[in-house]
């Protein structure tokens, strides 16, 4: 099993064309910014050739993280994890690997199922994380909101597209 790598950088390039959209004045930017404190004037002078190219790192991160996520068969590997044949082709416990795989490869690898998953892991990760920072840097109700829509809305993406087309079987 290996990770598609090429979905994995497509997919991470969903937060920066996501956001263009979302944080744009005329959708929630201007919202956002009242509710995050911010001016257009304390917006420029970034160095937005840095800020894009950690948002697509990171977002990279999140698109392997997402993986483990969604594909429910990335586990199936950690039951075999310890034997050192699992990787050599014909031996026994790399049969049992490839039986597995062959008998449940195709199970809940579905764009609904990555969906799901990926509005599971932002209520249960994201606004979690989003939401104690935000108590403490004394924001409110609608910053958590926006933010953490926008991020339900990426992962529901990105899980969609990496349940489906995010892992290869080599057998």
């Amino acid at each position: 099993m290996a990770p598609n790598f090429l979905i994995l950088a497509l997919t991470a390039l969903i937060p920066l064309i996501v956001g263009f959209i979302w944080y744009n004045p005329k959708v929630l930017g201007t919202a956002w910014m009242k509710s995050a404190g911010l001016t257009e004037e304390s917006m420029k002078g970034a160095n937005m050739a840095l800020v894009f190219g950690l948002t697509y790192l990171f977002s990279l991160f999140l698109s392997l993280a997402i993986t483990t996520l969604v594909v429910h068969q990335t586990h199936l590997f950690s039951l075999l994890e310890g034997n050192p044949d699992v990787g050599v082709a014909g031996s026994a416990a790399n049969q049992e690997l490839m039986d597995l795989v062959t008998k449940y490869g195709a199970n809940f690898r579905s764009y609904k199922h990555g969906a799901l998953h990926g509005f599971i892991a932002c209520l249960l990760i994201v606004l979690p994380v989003m939401g104690v920072n935000a108590l403490f840097e004394r924001k409110g109700f609608k910053y958590i909101a926006i933010n953490v829509g926008f991020w339900a809305v990426c992962m529901m993406i990105m899980g969609a597209i990496i349940c489906q087309h995010g892992v290869v079987y080599n057998q």
